[in-house]
């Protein structure tokens, strides 16, 4: 359901005639002596594709179009490896509609003391054609990362990485259809949106679905189809005992095992890579969704609880981005606090749907009464996420725009088992510390609902940021309150003045 083999990155080295035909051979070898380095490192996850050394603003608008117009093309690396005019590359980089890097590199890491001569310097003028291109970048107020450094250098091939599955996700978001069954929670602000906006800047496809549409795939569902989910269920979880084959309420885990194949049959045949549902909207199931959301999150589906069709697309994204990790990514709510001095923690969780990618060990599988949607009791999964380093992330409609609001937390043990708790959780530290991440969150109007990821960093959100075109707040143990005030007001003046 995520696959990077429909997606590549051209690798593109600018160059020019004034050294001669042997140095642009010399170029043209040395790139593609990098792009396979970089392939064979296992730190990209989309493959990189070397293209002609460019030396003409003919030949680069030529380049740029072929690039807009190619659905595989995921973004470009740019690298100028000789002294590259950049005059020639103002209407490419002005036509150019996909991301790209700017890699600051150089063929040779080491200088040849001994031998060094005008011919070596003129062939490795990263260091000056670099600097011509970063100044057109920077007068177009071009959208760009840039990384510096030698290309065999972990760090440098590290960021690489983070880029491309930024790039990755970007790419898959075109087009991408994310099914609303059923509206946002009713009087719920945060949950609102532009879909209009939303699609032109992110990609992704907002649509509403009856309710109804899915009663009818659940229906369609074979007896043998439900007796065969629930032996995947048996094998995969661990079972409580009125769960089992002659459990009391194995009937109720027939129910939600039609409801994941009914879902699963929806989405796939209609091509959505993420959905929503809401607890208000419920005529015609016996159960709100638990373990088949689970589910098909843990296969890639983007899912906000409410109709929260803008955390849907995020955690789409992020799980994209986090192809291929070992580490979990999931929809997750701030649920609750804990607010000892000494040691401060935010319980998140959600009535039910909370990826099992995160779990710290394997799921059990369990039924218990929900006190709202006024249906049978629900059967879901439950555990606590593995412990280690993460990021929240959630995107809100700020009228004007939108602003993504990142957050680095730390995933702890709980200090103790929470035994009548029937929901999966993932318990955190915040950075700096709660007081100050909590009000840093409440002052960039972070939604209560976010993506949470043990798989990516603040670099992966912030080049997504970057490449789509949205503000970003970032959250971390630096995070100063008075300093993120003032950004805040700053932003606002300047997404105002620029919509001028």
């Amino acid at each position: 359901m995520i696959d990077p083999t429909r997606y590549e990155l051209w690798f593109v080295t600018g160059s020019q005639h004034l050294y001669g035909e042997e140095t642009l051979a010399l170029v043209a070898e040395n790139a593609t002596r990098i792009v396979q380095s970089l392939n064979a490192s296992g730190e990209i996850v989309l493959d990189i594709v070397t293209k002609p050394v460019m030396t003409s603003g003919e030949a680069i608008s030529t380049l740029v179009r072929e690039a807009n117009a190619d659905r595989r093309c995921a973004g470009l690396v740019l690298w100028m490896h000789t002294f590259s005019p950049a005059r020639m590359w103002i209407m490419g980089l002005e036509e150019l509609s996909k991301p790209y890097l700017h890699l600051h590199t150089q063929a040779a890491r080491d200088l040849p003391w001994s031998t060094i001569d005008m011919d070596y310097m003129n062939a490795h003028q990263a260091a000056h054609g670099d600097r011509e291109f970063g100044y057109l970048a920077a007068r177009l107020r071009s959208r760009r990362k840039i990384v510096a450094g030698h290309w065999s250098d972990p760090r440098v091939v590290g960021r690489l990485g983070v880029w491309a599955r930024s790039a990755f996700a970007v790419a898959d978001a075109k087009g991408g259809r994310i099914a609303r069954f059923g509206d946002n929670m009713r009087e719920v602000a945060v949950t609102e949106g532009d879909k209009v906006e939303f699609q032109r800047r992110f990609g992704y496809e907002v649509n509403g679905y009856g309710v109804g549409e899915l009663v009818a795939r659940i229906a369609d569902v074979s007896d043998a189809d439900v007796a065969g989910l629930c032996d995947e269920y048996d094998e995969t979880y661990r079972m409580v005992p009125e769960l089992q084959p002659d459990g009391d309420r194995r009937d109720s885990l027939e129910v939600a095992a039609a409801i994941e194949l009914g879902l699963r049959s929806l989405m796939e045949n209609g091509g959505f890579v993420a959905f929503t549902d809401t607890f208000e909207d419920l005529h015609g199931l016996r159960q709100l969704p638990g373990i088949s959301v689970q589910r098909l999150m843990a296969d890639g589906y983007g899912f906000g609880a409410e109709g929260d069709w803008k955390t849907a697309a995020v955690v789409r994204a992020m799980k994209v981005m986090a192809y291929g990790s070992q580490h979990g990514t999931s929809f997750i709510e701030d649920y609750t606090y804990h607010l000892d001095p000494d040691g401060s923690f935010v319980l998140g969780a959600h009535m039910l749907e909370v990826c099992p990618s995160l779990a710290a060990d394997t799921p059990r599988c369990e039924i218990h009464p929900l006190t709202i949607g006024g249906r049978e009791d629900p059967v879901r999964l439950v555990f606590d996420a593995a412990p280690g380093p993460s990021v929240n992330a959630s995107v809100v409609d700020m009228g004007n725009r939108f602003r993504m609001t990142v957050a680095v937390v730390d995933v702890v043990e709980p200090p103790a088992t929470m035994p009548r708790l029937p929901v999966a959780r993932s318990l955190w530290r915040a950075r700096p510390d709660l007081s100050t991440a909590a009000e840093a969150w409440l002052l960039a109007g972070g939604s209560h609902h976010s993506g949470h990821s043990r798989a990516l960093t603040v670099e992966h959100i912030e080049d997504y940021a970057r490449i789509v075109g949205v503000e970003l707040v970032v959250i971390d143990e630096s995070c100063d309150l008075r300093a993120l005030d003032r950004e805040l007001r700053w932003n606002d003046a300047a997404y105002r003045l620029s919509s001028l």
